[in-house]
């Protein structure tokens, strides 16, 4: 029986989504679509296949929709800071 090990398309986007939201979190009118798009991809793909672009795709995206709250927060700290 041979296994098919190929990888889906879902799978590559949501890698490629969480690559790309390395750079996107740095504006988060960017980074919060790019990143939860990758993460729903990999979440649905990983239902359907066990591979580990998929579980990689998944952990980049959940690393910059942290790191695209945070930039989040401190900018409206900022700006609030500045009002008073």
């Amino acid at each position: 029986m041979e296994q098919n090990n190929k990888a889906s398309g879902k799978s590559i986007a949501s890698l490629v989504l969480g690559l790309v939201g390395l750079i996107a979190w740095l504006l988060p009118l960017f980074g919060y679509p790019v990143t939860i798009v990758g993460l729903i991809l990999g979440c649905i793909s990983r239902k359907t296949e066990k591979n580990g672009i998929n579980l990689a795709g998944i952990i980049l995206s959940i690393i910059t929709l942290v790191l695209t709250l945070i930039n989040s927060a401190l900018g409206v700290i900022l700006v609030l800071s500045q009002m008073y």
